[in-house]
């Protein structure tokens, strides 16, 4: 018998790839589903980054780089950042991985001893627990609430500051994912004064830098004082729809730089050098393309946001960035007696023998989720538009929805939410 540790027996998986791979077997089983479930990008990925990938492969840059990253792309990153989000860093403050993500794991292992507090604005991103439990840190959440505009609030801040027993971390992810909101500059500027002078580390998540649709994106790690206190991420899979390259750099102080670089050398070993070059030329020469996409990104987000606004039993925030809607189904839930991640099911699997929508019930970013669910805007327009008008019928096949809740009764909504 295999004897498994428990690390791997009570790790929770990403709940968006599981729903995908339940779409595609629907999907290969016959089935028309409208895919709105994973963050990903509908676009290619843009012309200059694509060919010089090809050009990095035909010229066999292929073989091992640093593990820091190349010296030409991590300059361009440095370059990049300053230019756009008002950093003063240099190459020696770029650390190269691939995507985002695995920068969650890189931080934990770099700041987080067993029991230290890790403050977490909830919902939040499901894998950044995992990473946290690996290294022994206590998560310490913290709601974003709907009357805020899901924005993160400095009182929270201080109250963990002042209260944890052994505050050591903040993660903080704007514009987020799921709910839409964005940290304003005197959002960050407060939760800054109260972190400098502390020894508190600062995890800065921001795949959706380009897809702000109200104000600009401001990065806290930019603020004066605060490059010491923050390692802020950023990825190629949204701004330039390249999430199957899987490439992505931190920005961090060289010390930690050089740290996360060890990491990275006893792990990955390095970043494909080929995909490096194939970032560095989408950073210096796809600006237009990208946002060229970020407009029609921009337009799909209003028009999946306007049509479930008009859906009886959901109640709509417009986001202020990344490509999600998240819209309140807590009048729905207790109208039908269903889970919000129970309705997003049965959305897929069982509202309709020939078509389904694939979507993500809040619940899978933590409890602070439920009664919410997350769609994304990674289909066409058209598919868009069919899946909003799929959902009202949908909604009103009670005895679907019952059928299903006798087939799965883990997803009957047990005590009803409270409405304001």
């Amino acid at each position: 018998m295999v004897r498994l540790s428990s690390l791997v027996r009570n790790l929770k998986a990403e709940t968006a790839f599981t729903v995908l791979a339940l779409a595609r077997t629907l999907k290969a089983q016959g089935k028309d589903v409208v895919e709105l479930e994973i963050g990903d990008s509908p676009f290619p990925s843009p012309p200059h980054a694509k060919a010089a990938g090809i050009q990095a492969i035909e010229e066999n840059r292929t073989g091992y780089g640093p593990s820091l990253g190349l010296a030409e792309f991590r300059a361009s990153a440095a370059n990049f950042v300053n230019v756009e989000f008002g950093h003063n860093v240099t190459a020696e403050n770029i650390v190269v991985a691939s995507g985002a993500k695995p920068f969650e794991q890189y931080f934990a292992e770099a700041f987080l001893e067993p029991g230290d507090g890790v403050l977490l604005f909830s919902p939040h991103f499901p894998t950044y627990i995992p990473n946290l439990e690996r290294r022994g840190a206590r998560a310490v959440l913290v709601p974003l609430r709907v009357e805020d505009d899901f924005r993160p609030r400095p009182a929270d801040v201080a109250r963990f500051l002042e209260s944890d027993a052994k505050p050591r971390a903040i993660f903080l992810n704007s514009p987020h994912n799921p709910t839409g909101g964005i940290a304003t500059r005197d959002d960050l500027e407060a939760i800054a004064s109260l972190v400098r002078g502390t020894d508190v580390m600062v995890f800065s998540d921001e795949p959706y830098c380009h897809m702000v649709w109200r104000g600009r994106h401001e990065s806290i790690g930019a603020l004066p004082g605060m490059l010491d206190h923050t390692v802020a991420a950023y990825t190629f899979s949204k701004s330039y729809s390249m999430s199957g390259w899987r490439i992505g750099f931190a920005v961090a102080p060289p010390e930690v730089v050089q740290a996360i670089g060890n990491l990275i050398n006893t792990t990955a070993s390095c970043s494909p050098p080929f995909v490096q070059w194939a970032a560095r030329a989408a950073l210096e020469q796809d600006a237009a393309s990208r946002d060229e996409t970020m407009q029609l990104f921009r337009h799909k987000v209003e028009r999946l946001a306007a049509g479930l606004a008009k859906i009886d039993g959901m109640r709509v925030v417009p986001p202020a960035g990344t490509f999600y809607v998240f819209p309140d189904v807590r009048p729905l839930c207790n109208r039908l007696g269903i889970s919000s991640h129970g309705l997003a099911l049965y959305l897929l699997e069982d509202a309709d023998d020939k078509f389904g929508v694939a979507c993500l019930g809040g619940e899978s970013f933590g409890a602070a989720g439920r009664g919410f669910l997350r769609f994304s805007c990674a289909e066409t327009d058209e598919r868009i538009d069919q899946a909003v008008a799929f959902l009202p019928e949908a909604l009103s096949r009670t005895d679907r929805i019952a059928q299903f809740l006798k087939r799965r009764p883990e997803f009957v909504l047990e005590t009803p939410f409270e409405l304001r």
